[in-house]
């Protein structure tokens, strides 16, 4: 299933649904209601829910049931994680741009490299990323693929790991690239509007090798990034085992798993995001996040 969260007809309120072929939306809170079965009205409140609600879901969607084009509705980001994790220098050609132009480390790391980006950071499909000048001149791009936990994770093994997945989307890591701090990476990263997310989430079964996955991000149409998630350093099931040896992993928390070469700050020269400028972050099998950028002083 392709979950998503929209909004229609004037109002403001959440719906969860589903996107059905490239254009139409299942409205599953109304699908749930004809039907006369109990489903939680978010995606966030599904994911927690746990398998069974997800197969109740998937039972509202069989046959033909009713939609609408999906021109009709505002998408929002389809949930807002408890926690993103976000995972630093895990595509091996970043490492080497980054350390030309960031001053990182030379060498690969020997384990992943985190970092957290607050949830008052998500946005959704459409929303603007805010260009805030009085606080950067360097506003960055990364696409990543999103890994969207689905059962608690505390301890696990690289084994047991995939049964702890939800589904993936897709997170834009946006990034302050003047405002790292001592080498700390937060407000950098987690800045309101630095992490566009959807515009779905892809059930995990829907997408059997998520290690192989073409992911590529365009500025104003012009291709900036371009790999493959077979290019990670550190893969899915290493994440997750490494995270969750310290850290519980919930229901509906986001590991951004990160980002290829290609982002501004590596180009010669340097070219960073601008108002007026739209990105569109594109991930295989999963759709394309775009977001324009707007002054925000």
């Amino acid at each position: 299933m392709h979950l998503l969260t929209y909004c229609a007809d004037g109002d403001d309120t959440p719906r969860l649904g589903a996107r059905i072929g490239a254009d139409r939306v299942a409205d599953l809170t109304a699908l749930a209601s004809a039907a006369g079965v109990r489903l939680p009205g978010s995606l966030l409140e599904l994911v927690r829910a746990g398998r069974p609600a997800l197969a109740t879901a998937r039972q509202l969607l069989e046959g033909a049931p009713e939609t609408r084009p999906l021109t009709e509705v505002s998408l929002r980001a389809p949930l807002r994680p408890g926690k993103i994790v976000g995972v630093g220098l895990n595509y091996v050609e970043h490492v080497d741009e980054s350390h030309r132009s960031l001053d990182t480390d030379r060498e690969l790391p020997d384990r992943p490299v985190l970092f957290g980006k607050p949830a008052t950071a998500v946005t959704g499909p459409g929303q603007p990323i805010l260009h805030n000048a009085d606080l950067t001149k360097q506003l960055d791009w990364e696409c990543e693929l999103a890994v969207v936990i689905g059962e608690p994770a505390r301890r696990v093994s690289e084994q047991d790991a995939w049964r702890h997945v939800f589904g993936y989307s897709i997170v834009n890591d946006v990034s302050a690239r003047d405002q790292r701090r001592s080498g700390q990476w937060f407000f950098s990263k987690g800045q309101d509007s630095y992490a566009p997310f959807g515009p779905v989430v892809v059930t995990a079964d829907e997408i059997p090798e998520p290690q192989r996955l073409d992911l590529s991000l365009r500025v104003n149409g012009e291709l900036r990034q371009n790999s493959n998630t077979r290019h990670m350093l550190f893969g899915i099931a290493r994440l997750i085992a490494d995270i969750s040896a310290g850290m519980t992993l919930e229901p509906g928390d986001v590991i951004a798993t990160g980002s290829p070469s290609g982002v501004g700050a590596g180009m010669v020269p340097p070219q960073f995001l601008q108002p007026g400028d739209l990105v569109e972050a594109t991930i295989e099998r999963i759709g394309t996040l775009a977001n324009p950028v707007i002054d925000a002083r």
